[in-house]
């Protein structure tokens, strides 16, 4: 039996120090169990492969430059291949063999060699200096095309197929926004929208929600145009919420997003702009600038996309942190939706280089675990009830939400389960009222071990699990002729700390949650962070 101190080597090493080797060519996975036939497509995953450069290193996991890899299904098989994004911030570092372009978490300084003055001016003459373009996050539709992402004003528009690393976008020239979220939704209409923040703009600082029409040319003349021009030229600024404090803007990793309305959770997790624009010569990181207000409150903001106007009450609840939202749905005048929250920061803190070997070693490191909320929100309702009254009229939710003095609404949350992180649906149920949750399952580790499908009416669960594996995100993908929201498979990429075992990608029927197969890959495969799967165009 390993000890507990070899195991705790061997995932720090494996899983998050070690630096990974591109397989830019594809090969094909070894097959257990089967591949359905239907299941033609591509995975494409994003996430942090090298670790450090020369002799350098990254002091959060979250800062690793970007490996982008894919599994293709093809006829029952399945091909991997993976790259690196080369970014700016790739060639910089790697000319240079050391890191020489900060990241959120690691702030980096001038090459020797060069001017520290000139280095000096450039960060002087912005409020916000000029961010990295290491797109480690996600990927993001605009369109045909597909974008990596992180959550700067730049994304990097890629090939999904070859992965190759095509032109660098910045959102600034289209919408202002000095940061932006990795984690759009979409309508059937094929529209992306998305939500950043507009720091210092005319004196202001705004949340901007904005819009990309998908691009559909109509001559042939307007097909090769196309091809010169970012879906983004025809980008849409649907509403601008001001936020409470004009130099302390909040820090969100995703929103939510109905039929008629966008949720945005404002919360007193808080940007410190002034803190941000001299960190570089305060010695500090910038993410050293993000402070949580345990005596704040949480807003709710809910925007109409039919008026562009967020609606007039106010709505808010006890202080928290969140990243990921995972569906809303409206129903009766409310507007339901579900979240990833916690009581503090302790979940980014944990991802530092120097904690993840002490998370791993004791079963304390979570100070704050994560908990899976519905809260409600009672967009129409009698203006003439009485202060103190429970406004939320859903018979099957104990979430309430209740009008004080002040005229504000208090949102109560029903706790819907604990424990979960990086949740996916069916996204044919996006913004439609679901049952389903795909997530992985946190305990004390700083990754998980668990894969689970959370039923939120009778709040049952399934899991999958093996040992000495760490699964990704899962993602599900739904059977062609689907009838129910269950239908389908769920795909995650797994890594393992056991060296007898080959990293391999996940097959589970979601409906029963059993294994039907697992493609194994000899390759050096990254622990992923998000993706998106992209059907094979009949």
């Amino acid at each position: 039996m390993e000890s507990k101190d070899n195991l705790v080597e061997s995932v720090v090493g494996v899983i998050f120090s070690k630096n990974r080797q591109e397989c830019p060519e594809p090969i094909k996975a070894e097959v257990q169990g089967y591949i359905p036939k239907w299941l033609q497509g591509t995975l494409l995953r994003n996430g942090p492969g090298i670790h450090s450069v020369g002799e350098m290193s990254y002091s959060h996991w979250f800062d690793g430059l970007s490996l982008l890899h894919s599994f293709t299904f093809k006829n029952g098989e399945v091909y991997y291949r993976s790259k690196f994004l080369r970014s700016d911030t790739y060639t910089s570092n790697m000319e240079a063999n050391r890191i020489v372009v900060s990241e959120f978490g690691t702030m980096a300084y001038p090459d020797p060699c060069k001017n520290i003055f000139s280095k000096a001016f450039t960060y002087l003459s912005h409020v916000v200096p000029e961010f990295t373009d290491n797109c480690l996050i996600n990927i993001i539709k605009f369109g045909d095309d597909y974008y990596a992402s992180s959550e700067t004003n730049f994304i990097r528009k890629i090939d999904p197929q070859s992965l190759e690393t095509l032109e660098k976008v910045d959102y600034m020239k289209y919408v202002t926004v000095n940061l932006a979220t990795s984690h759009p939704h979409y309508d059937s209409a094929g529209n992306t929208f998305n939500m950043g923040t507009s720091i210092g703009d005319k004196g202001k600082t705004k949340y901007m929600v904005f819009k990309v029409p998908p691009t559909v040319p109509t001559t042939v003349a307007d097909n090769k145009d196309s091809k010169k021009k970012s879906p983004l030229k025809n980008a849409e600024v649907l509403c601008s919420i001001p936020a409470h404090r004009l130099l302390s803007p909040s820090y969100y990793h995703s929103f939510g997003m109905t039929e008629n309305y966008i949720i945005f959770v404002e919360q007193p997790l808080k940007l410190e702009i002034v803190k941000l624009a001299t960190a570089y010569f305060r010695g500090v990181n910038w993410a050293s600038c993000i402070t949580f207000h345990n005596d704040e409150k949480t807003w709710f903001h809910v925007i109409d996309k039919r008026t562009k106007k967020p609606v007039g009450e106010k709505f808010y609840t006890d202080a928290m942190v969140a990243y990921h939202h995972i569906n809303a749905y409206e129903e009766d005048g409310h507007v339901v939706f579900d979240i990833i929250t916690y009581k503090d920061n302790s979940l980014y803190e944990m991802f530092y280089m120097a904690n993840i070997k002490k998370g791993l070693s004791q079963e304390t490191t979570l100070t704050s675990i994560p908990s899976c909320k519905r809260y409600v929100i009672p967009v129409q309702y009698d203006k003439k009830a009485e202060v103190g009254a429970n406004l939320v009229r859903l018979p099957e939710t104990t979430a309430t939400a209740v009008r004080d003095k002040e005229g504000e609404i208090y949102c109560q949350p029903e706790v819907l389960c604990e424990g979960i992180e990086l949740p996916r649906i069916n996204y044919d149920y996006n913004g439609k009222k679901y049952r389903y949750v795909y997530a992985s399952h946190v305990e004390w580790r700083p990754i998980p071990t668990k894969i689970v499908k959370v039923d939120v009416v009778t709040k049952e669960m399934l899991v999958w699990t093996d040992e000495m594996c760490w699964p990704a995100e899962p993602l599900f993908v739904p059977y062609p002729d689907g009838k129910e929201e269950d239908d389908g498979i769920i795909l995650s990429s797994i890594v393992s700390s056991d060296p007898q075992k080959s990293p391999f990608l996940l097959i589970l029927d979601a409906k029963t949650f059993k294994e039907v197969g697992r493609a194994s890959v000899n390759a050096n495969i990254h622990l992923d962070l998000h993706g998106i799967f992209i059907p094979e165009k009949n």
